[in-house]
């Protein structure tokens, strides 16, 4: 019997890394809105975390143009198929949105974006405090977006591991499943 396809190894790498560092991402922006105490730690991390994203997001959306994925089962329905593809496109999306509307807040706020000692990015836009307070509020809005797919994502995962053991997990899976 054979094994299932699966993603190729750096796809694996990107997603499971990619999944961690959004994690956390989340976990800091939520952190920094609450704690005024660990703000400006939270932020220094932030910061460099989200440009990471953005670049990995880059990597990954490249990566998929040239390797697509395995198929999905012949016995889904259609709009399963639909959505699957619909979340796709709203997580990679949102991996780049995300990081960008940060860095585009920022610059209107006239912020750094400081990387690492003195590496830091040039703004893509002009300082304007009513353009930072509507790209803030945005950048707040596609977090829990964001927050949201990841959690439609992270189910779908479950109903394929647990529910209909179709292959679909495995095939992303960071472990080598049994045939």
């Amino acid at each position: 019997m054979t094994s299932p396809p699966r993603f190729a190894l750096p796809a694996r790498l990107l997603h499971w890394s990619m999944a961690v560092l959004i994690l956390a991402m989340l976990l800091i922006g939520a952190a920094m809105v609450t704690s005024l105490g660990d703000y400006h730690a939270l932020v220094s991390l932030h910061r460099p975390l989200g440009v990471l994203i953005l670049v990995l997001a880059l990597l990954r959306l490249a990566y998929r143009r040239r390797h697509a994925p395995p198929p999905l089962p012949d016995d889904l329905p259609l709009w399963q198929r639909r959505a699957a593809h619909a979340s796709h496109v709203a997580l990679y999306g949102l991996m780049l949105a995300l990081p960008l509307v940060g860095w585009a807040m920022l610059s209107a706020a006239r912020y750094p974006v400081a990387l690492a000692g003195p590496l830091v990015l040039p703004p893509i836009l002009p300082g304007s405090l009513m353009l930072h307070a509507g790209l803030r509020a945005l950048h707040t809005m596609l977090a829990y977006a964001l927050f949201g797919v990841i959690l439609v994502h992270l189910g779908a995962a479950l109903m394929h591991a647990l529910i209909r053991r179709d292959g679909v997990f495995a095939s992303m899976a960071p472990w080598r499943s049994r045939a």
